[in-house]
């Protein structure tokens, strides 16, 4: 079932060099501190410790505990000296609260730069998943700087980079970050591995993270949660009373094998495979005492490692397989290609609508209608209401403010009364396009976000034509990822910059987008690396759009490295609009 891959496909760099930098300067940092003799996360729950030095790990978010840590000890009478190392960096704000707080003398701080998380060979992880909330709902920038030192850490490893691209406002101000980190370090000349950046904001495509999954790893994403690169398997799955953590990356044949494909192919694939598991068991019994010997040396062990790892996803498959025949899923994702091609749109209200009264699902019910707008460009004013209401009445009059967290955004608006589409989309070019009118404000920015689905599409071809017979098992093209219904936006932009070297001839398209695009070229580097494309989003990524850019990459002799602040799915992306996310 894998794939076969063209010959002169380049090699991916060696990604475990950031593994050791991480861990390098870790040490370093635990070394300065003598007389420690354990290492504290900091959490809600109280710490016991007999020692006079404490040095704390600090992974940064909002919440920030520990002056509570440290006047508890002092309630005690107990006195002590303090480290707190802040990952992945440390802001003005935190040694501020200290000061605040009355404790700033009896800490000293440090940063820990661990920016990237290798993930697999070809997934980088930032582990921002407040990166989306902070700076697209609430204007918080703090991570865009973050996202720029970690631009700088690649290039200054695996650089320097000939071509970078760019969309995206956040994408503008981290290429504007990481520029300026260039132009303050040292400069090396050596061999690039990486040669063209591609940036990309999430709020430039909204549509994708909110379709259901269903090529295999973005279903186990959706279905049991990958986190840092590992899943864990309920009883469900292991037939056995335990749970078991899993790894899934490349290391995993089976799983590297079904990881990019087409859940309905799956099946066909594992029931292949153990068939060919037992004719290599079976042919032992032919053996000699030396055969014999040379197969328990050679072979046992890697059969039988393959032979758990086929048992946990045939597991995994039926167990998932259970759950979405439980939901009727067949119906959702028909529901859902409507929406994206824009028929039989009553119908699909009528069935958001008896969703939302069952009380399926909250967050399910949500992305319905979020995707309900996006693709109708808002809603007309009376379902709004009547959606609305509906939802409220079924979930709880606490997610109002939830609403509006969803309106700013403009994953869910109502649409001004007496306009249609195409006056919208009009204004807004002619706003986008008028030299005298500067930049847009947020407001005609979301307004411009909410009006542009149905003309994206027609312009990129987003949509095949739904009477076409499209074949799973030969996929044609990335709207495979979602059963031929739908190509990924943010990775047809992507296909349609490398093919123009630019964004020439797709300014149509970036007014539509609310611009903010850009194109570096650095004459002074010359590379072999130029198939080698690091795509960066910032706000968050799926699986699925990562197996869209590997069937990219397949067809065009490129590899792509995906650079993500985390990754998302349609349930963390909404879950992370609600009102009491905190």
């Amino acid at each position: 079932m894998a794939h076969s891959v063209r010959r002169d496909a380049p090699e991916l760099p060696d990604f475990s060099l950031l593994k050791r930098l991480a861990r390098d300067q870790l040490i370093y940092l635990l070394e300065q501190q003598h007389d420690v003799d354990k290492l504290y996360k900091v959490e809600y729950k109280p710490i016991l410790y007999r020692t006079v030095r404490g040095c704390f790990l600090y992974p940064l978010t909002k919440w920030f505990p520990f002056p509570d840590v440290v006047n508890a000890d002092k309630a005690f009478g107990r006195f002590r000296r303090y480290k707190i190392i802040f990952s992945p960096q440390k802001f003005y704000a935190c040694e501020n609260l200290l000061e605040e707080q009355g404790i700033f003398g009896d800490v000293t701080t440090d940063e820990w730069s661990f920016y990237l998380l290798p993930l697999d060979d070809d997934i980088i992880s930032l582990e921002l998943p407040e990166f989306f909330r902070d700076n697209f709902l609430e204007g918080d920038q703090r991570w865009v700087r973050t996202a720029g030192s970690a631009l700088h850490l690649l290039h200054s490893v695996y650089g320097p980079f000939s071509k970078v691209y760019g969309i995206g406002r956040c994408s503008k101000m981290a290429y504007e970050s990481w520029r300026e980190q260039v132009e303050e370090g040292e400069q090396r000349a050596r061999q690039a591995e990486i040669g063209n950046v591609f940036l990309i904001d999430r709020d430039v495509d909204l549509v994708t993270p909110l379709c259901s999954q269903v090529v295999y790893e973005g279903l186990v994403d959706d279905i049991f949660r990958i986190k840092c690169g590992c899943v864990e398997f309920g009883p469900d799955v292991t037939s056995s009373d335990k749970s078991i953590k899993v790894m899934l990356n490349s290391q995993d044949k089976v799983f590297n094998e079904i990881r990019n494909e087409h859940f309905s192919q799956v099946f066909g694939f594992l029931s292949q495979k153990a068939r060919n598991l037992q004719t290599a068991y079976d042919k032992r019994s032919g053996m000699d005492i030396k055969q014999m010997k040379t197969f328990v040396s050679e072979e046992l062990k890697g059969l039988k490692q393959e032979h758990r790892l086929l048992s946990l996803h045939i597991g995994a498959s039926e167990s998932m397989m259970k759950k979405k025949t439980k939901q009727d899923f067949q119906e959702l994702l028909k529901t859902e290609h409507s929406l994206l091609e824009g028929f039989e749109i009553r119908e699909c209200i009528s069935y958001i609508e008896e969703h939302i009264n069952r009380q399926v699902s909250m967050v399910e019910s949500m992305r319905l209608l979020c995707l309900l707008s996006l693709t109708e460009n808002g809603l007309l004013p009376k379902d709004y209401r009547s959606l609305k209401a509906q939802f409220l009445q079924s979930y709880g009059i606490e997610h109002l403010l939830t609403f509006s967290n969803l309106k700013q955004l403009g994953l869910l608006v109502e649409q001004q009364p007496g306009e249609t589409l195409t006056v919208m989309e009009s204004r807004v070019g002619k706003l986008v396009n008028d030299k005298t009118a500067g930049k847009l404000t947020d407001a005609f920015s979301s307004l411009a976000k909410k009006s542009n689905f149905r003309a994206l599409g027609r312009r990129l071809n987003l949509v095949p034509k739904s009477d076409e017979e499209y074949d799973l098992r030969v996929p044609r093209d990335m709207a495979y990822i979602f059963s031929g219904a739908y190509i990924p936006l943010s990775c047809k932009l992507i296909e349609q910059v490398l093919e123009r070297d630019g964004w020439t001839g797709l300014e149509e398209v970036t007014r539509m987008l609310n611009g903010h695009e850009f194109a570096v070229t650095d004459a002074r580097v010359k590379t072999d690396s130029q198939r080698i494309i690091l795509v960066m989003f910032l706000g968050g990524c799926t699986f699925s759009e990562i197996s869209a850019l590997r069937f990219l990459g397949r067809e065009k002799g490129l590899k792509f490295i995906v650079v993500t602040t985390a990754i998302t799915n349609s349930a963390r992306l909404l879950e992370s609009m609600l009102d009491n996310h905190a």
